[in-house]
């Protein structure tokens, strides 16, 4: 009996072994990838929802951006009411862009297919992605789009101008993101992008030096031989003016005759009335020009009808908002910051909207780099 009962005993341990071996080589062939199939399908229906609420979003979206309007808004409060988030951004600029037909910008003429899953197109020529914001300022951001629009907004509105500090305090970004943020909006505002016509009827002119005044600087920093209108320590800009019109400024290498008079011509129609004062540059404008001269040497500041008061109130503004906002420019990048001056002016009547709309415009098809910006 007792023979009996260890064989027993041994077969149930070899059953119990046999079935635990069998199992443990079930779950090692069979067992796993089961679970692993049953994962990929939990995750494949996780994505497939994901994707259907991500293309329901987005199509409202679409569908609401139909007949998107711009209401008017005068403050930050209201930009950010009207877009309350990245996608309205995409919806607003798209429909600025290409107007409900999405262009591929490597090939135009090639088909394009909208992918909801990354919101993205897709160009069947090229096999490319892209959207928005390809080609654009707005290329390879790390920035939100909320960010740059609220920038844009202080850039256009604030009358002079929003510093790199400032905007980058109010952004809660670095100031190299701030400063090139700025510079990538300046870089749009080239004023031969908004101004097509050529000055006409009363036109005022004048040269003004930017770089502050010698006497104010430290002792090793003084340039000798630099007083009046010598430009070795200042930038020369040449302004022109017309009466309740626009306004061209233009750096300029020098203030001879030979610099300033072919941009003079190039800008202000033939048989117009131009004022400007004593300097002997413009001598030679009565050839082409009515030309009335008011002279500062001896204090006349109104002959007539002649005078350059307007185009100095502009001189007067553009200092003191170079002054108190930036402190000190460089010389590569004064022509920007005129430029963002002038627009400012020439938008005078314009509201901040409209303003606003303008540069976000001129900012479709740039793509600018940091390393450009502070290269010599």
């Amino acid at each position: 009996m007792s023979n009996t009962r260890f064989l027993l005993i041994i077969l149930l341990l070899l059953f119990l072994l046999a079935f635990l071996l069998g199992w443990v080589i079930y779950w090692k062939f069979f067992g796993k990838k089961q679970i692993q199939q049953q994962k990929q399908k939990q995750e494949w229906v996780k994505k497939t929802l994901a994707h259907i609420k991500n293309l329901v979003i987005i199509y409202n979206f679409k569908l609401k951006s139909k007949n998107l309007h711009m209401p008017e808004f005068k403050s930050i409060s209201d930009l950010l009411t009207f877009f309350p988030n990245e996608q309205t951004i995409i919806n607003f600029l798209e429909k600025h862009r290409w107007n409900g037909k999405v262009v591929s910008p490597y090939d135009p003429t090639s088909k394009v297919y909208f992918c909801p899953s990354i919101n993205r197109y897709k160009c069947k020529n090229t096999g490319k992605f892209f959207n928005v914001k390809t080609g654009t300022a707005f290329a390879n951001t790390k920035l939100p789009l909320r960010k740059w629009f609220i920038a844009t907004y202080l850039f256009t509105s604030h009358k002079k101008g929003v510093s790199s500090c400032q905007l980058k305090r109010d952004l809660n970004i670095t100031q190299k993101s701030a400063w090139n943020l700025l510079d990538d909006l300046r870089e749009n505002l080239k004023q031969t992008n908004f101004i097509k016509d050529m000055l006409k009827g009363l036109v005022e002119i004048d040269e003004t030096f930017i770089g502050g005044k010698n006497k104010n600087r430290h002792w090793n920093k003084k340039v000798p031989n630099s007083q009046g209108r010598s430009w070795k320590d200042k930038v020369p800009v040449l302004g022109m003016i017309e009466r309740n019109g626009n306004l061209i400024a233009q750096v300029v290498q020098n203030t001879r005759q030979e610099t300033i008079e072919p941009i003079i011509k190039a800008n202000i129609k033939q048989n117009s009335n131009v004022y400007t004062d004593e300097w002997h540059a413009y001598k030679d404008l009565c050839q082409w020009y009515n030309h009335e001269i008011v002279n500062h040497s001896i204090k006349q500041y109104v002959n007539k009808n002649a005078s350059t008061n307007s185009i100095e109130g502009f001189w007067s503004h553009l200092k003191k908002g170079i002054n108190n906002t930036y402190h000190w420019i460089s010389k590569k990048h004064t022509q920007k910051y005129i430029d963002e001056f002038v627009l400012r002016f020439n938008t005078r009547k314009d509201s901040e909207q409209d303003r606003f709309n303008l540069v976000i415009s001129s900012m479709v098809g740039k793509n600018l780099g940091y390393e450009r910006l502070i290269s010599s």
